[in-house]
Order: C-alpha cells, then sequence, then structure tokens
C-alpha cells in the first residue's frame, strides 16, 4: 500500500490533517503486485492525479500482460530515458558567460533507478479513466528490453523509434527497422552524448536572439512636445 498519507498523533493535536488517500491507484499496484511480486522495485502516487511504478528489468513484458489484463488496455506510448547529464552542458548557456564545469550526476526521477538508460510507457483504462507510467531499468551490459509489440500494436512503432534513437533493442519485435534516418546513419541522436552540431555552431536562439517586449518598445520609444510618439 501507498505510504503517501499522514496521520494526526492524537484528536485535537496541532499535527497537520491526513492527507486523502488513493484507493484506486492503491488498488492498482495492490491487484500488480499479486501477479509480479517483488519485481515491482518502487512505486509514486500522487493522491487523486497519478501513478509512477518502477519494475526489475526481468518483469517488463509480464507487467504490460498483467496490466493489460487488468483493464488497462489502452497502450500511449513507449520511449527511453538517458538519464546521463549531457557532457557538452545544456546547450542554453550565454555564450558571454564563463564555461561551467558540466553537471556529471545521474539523478533517475520519479521511482529512483540504477543504470543510465530506462524504457517507460503509459497505460490507460479507459473504464476507469486512470492511467499508469511503468519504467524499468536497461541494462548497461546489454540494452535490451522484451517487446511489447504482441500486446499493443501501437508498441510497434515506438519500440522501433526508441532502438533508432537511443540504440535500445527489443527481443522478439517483428521489424526494428529505422523510420526517420538512413539504415547506415552512425549514433542515436536522443543520447545525451551524442553532438548537437547545430548547437555548438551557434548557441541556442533563445540565448542571443532575444527581443524587447512591447511594453519595452513603448517606454522606449522618443516622444515630441505634443505627446506624439515619433
Amino acid at each position: 500500500m501507498s505510504d503517501d498519507t499522514t496521520t494526526q498523533d492524537a484528536p485535537g493535536a496541532d499535527a497537520p490533517a491526513a492527507l486523502p488517500g488513493d484507493g484506486l491507484r492503491e488498488g492498482i499496484i495492490d491487484n500488480l503486485r499479486s501477479h509480479i511480486g517483488d519485481a515491482i522495485v518502487d512505486t509514486k502516487i500522487t493522491p487523486n492525479d497519478d501513478l509512477w511504478i518502477r519494475v526489475s528489468t526481468e518483469a517488463w513484458l509480464s507487467t504490460g500482460q498483467a496490466l493489460k489484463d487488468a483493464g488497462f488496455t489502452y497502450f500511449c506510448f513507449l520511449s527511453g530515458l538517458d538519464w546521463m547529464p549531457s557532457p557538452y552542458g545544456t546547450s542554453e548557456e550565454d555564450p558571454d558567460d564563463e564555461p561551467k564545469e558540466p553537471d556529471t550526476e545521474i539523478v533517475q526521477g520519479y521511482t529512483g533507478g540504477e543504470t543510465r538508460f530506462q524504457v517507460f510507457a503509459r497505460l490507460t483504462d479507459l473504464n476507469r479513466h486512470v492511467g499508469v507510467t511503468i519504467k524499468a531499468d536497461v541494462p548497461d551490459d546489454r540494452l535490451v528490453m522484451e517487446s511489447w509489440s504482441h500486446l499493443f500494436a501501437g508498441a510497434n512503432w515506438h519500440e522501433r523509434e526508441c532502438h533508432e534513437m537511443y540504440g535500445i533493442g527489443f527481443d522478439n519485435h517483428p521489424d526494428l527497422r529505422n523510420m526517420y534516418l538512413p539504415g547506415d546513419f552512425e549514433g542515436y541522436p536522443l543520447r545525451k552524448d551524442f553532438p548537437l552540431l547545430a548547437r555548438m555552431v551557434k548557441p541556442w536562439p533563445g540565448i542571443v536572439d532575444v527581443e524587447p517586449m512591447p511594453a519595452e518598445d513603448e517606454a522606449e520609444a522618443p516622444v515630441d512636445e505634443k505627446g506624439d510618439e515619433s
């Protein structure tokens, strides 16, 4: 069960009021745990709003099957995550500032992680109007996961894109051909260590191409003696 609630020590105490629970999402976790057990690594409930569940790598396929059987039949998306900070910085720094040493700490977001790459997918139960985001670590020594393409038809396209952009393979996928890039293209454009040459040649436009707001233009516009702007 979720520990996203707080309780008062005693009636009338000055402790904060208990937060409302989320029986719907707690029940989803409990039901999934009954199918995959300790393969649930961590969970994150935002009461009455959202649910994240991280599962073990080995349970990725069985998790998709269990959730589909539980009513999560609408496949929203699947993609990859590269948690390694870019060695080239954010490409949003002011070119006139002193260069900063890039941050190298890997922080995997909700429900944590132990590897650089993860896959995550979003499923929705249309009858109960609830969605869940599932994610799992991709082993550093073998960037391969089990395919969901035979569970959800939409996963076929998303896994192909994930393979093309992150270099993550999917066992038992029927066809992992590139969709966007030439077949002999080298590298994976959505990895953080893939150099964005356009940003190296020219800084991010949001830093250098800043136009003044209309109010600033009006305040700085010259005014003649009659009070009319010239």
